[in-house]
């Protein structure tokens, strides 16, 4: 993937970002990822690429806009296939409260896995113990194998697990292990970015979440050399049958390469509201500041792209 193109994907998030946090605290997660979605589009179609949307906001019929198999760019260049989520964390947005984010990952035609909406049990690690866990442990061992790798007490671990009913019984399990879990309203896609950060206070995310958003952290940690492993959750034989259709095995365990398998995968998220790892936006006098991630597997670059952003040129006031 082009240098530019993964520059162009970065400001991608940008622009869709900005136009989310304009809604941010308005209490309508609605407008808020309608309005991502709008800017993202106009966004998409000024690149020159042939672009397709492989995970995005849905099936044509659901969503007129960045839905699944929807063709973006202007048709010229190379040929990428893009797993998008225009606001990660709507409620967030709605609320103001933190992290919402906007997000993407990109790969040559072929490199990510085309999940569909449903559910997804996760384990995702960093580096430090990838290749030691197995999502098929029990989680007491897993949690003792990462307290050995990282060489600390299990009761320093926090392990990140999204606040539903159905995680109910591995919260549990975890904090009678000994470790203190962090539970999330929404939106365990940075968590599991962060845990590959020393220093985040992150060290593991476990439990059931979607499957889209997962597809999506699999390519930031293909970039970030941790290690993720995941099954998909049916819920019942409909999407037992929908997953067969796209591709998938209900009975597998996938790892975050068989999850973005390209060569060449990129992954930008920018802050919509601040989070683990990003600033959200801030906007002021004549323009915003935004904070990017910028990740590139093939080149193993890292990138935290800070971005000034003047809407009249002609009358800014710099205060940030």
């Amino acid at each position: 993937m082009e240098n530019f193109l993964e520059t162009f994907l970065a400001t991608v998030t940008e622009i869709g970002a900005m136009a989310a946090c304009r809604a941010v605290g308005l209490g309508d997660k609605e407008a808020a990822d309608h309005e991502a979605v709008q800017a993202i589009r106009k966004a998409f179609n000024e690149i020159d690429f042939n672009g397709r949307i492989v995970i995005g906001e849905g099936e044509r019929d659901e969503a007129p806009m960045l839905y699944i198999g929807e063709k973006v760019g202007t048709g010229k260049g190379p040929s990428i296939d893009i797993a998008i989520d225009p606001l990660e964390n709507t409620n967030a947005t709605a609320n103001f409260g933190n992290n919402a984010i906007c997000v993407l990952a990109a790969s040559e035609k072929g490199g990510l896995f085309h999940a569909p909406d449903m559910y997804m049990n996760k384990l995702i690690v960093g580096s430090e113990c990838a290749g030691k866990v197995d999502l098929n442990n029990p989680p007491e061992k897993n949690i003792a194998i990462i307290a050995k790798e990282l060489r600390r007490d299990i009761r320093d671990l926090v392990i990140v697990i999204l606040d539903r009913e159905r995680n109910e019984e591995i919260i549990e399990r975890v904090r009678q292990a000994g470790a203190r879990v962090k539970l999330v309203a929404d939106g365990d896609l940075m968590p599991g970015v962060a845990v590959c950060f020393r220093g985040s206070g992150i060290h593991a995310v476990m439990g059931i979440g979607a499957a889209p958003e997962g597809v999506i952290t699999s390519a930031a940690i293909n970039c970030l050399k941790g290690e993720m492993q995941a099954k998909f959750w049916p819920k019942n034989n409909d999407e037992i049958k929908r997953l067969q259709k796209m591709g998938g095995d209900p009975k597998k365990l996938y790892t975050h390469r068989e999850l973005a398998s390209g060569k060449n995968v990129c992954f930008c998220a920018t802050g919509v509201t601040d989070s683990d790892i990003l600033e959200g936006v801030k906007f002021f006098g004549g323009g915003a500041k935004t904070n990017t991630m910028l990740l590139t597997k093939n080149k193993g670059k890292y990138r935290l792209l800070t971005t000034i952003h003047s809407f009249n040129k002609k009358d800014i006031e710099f205060r940030l």
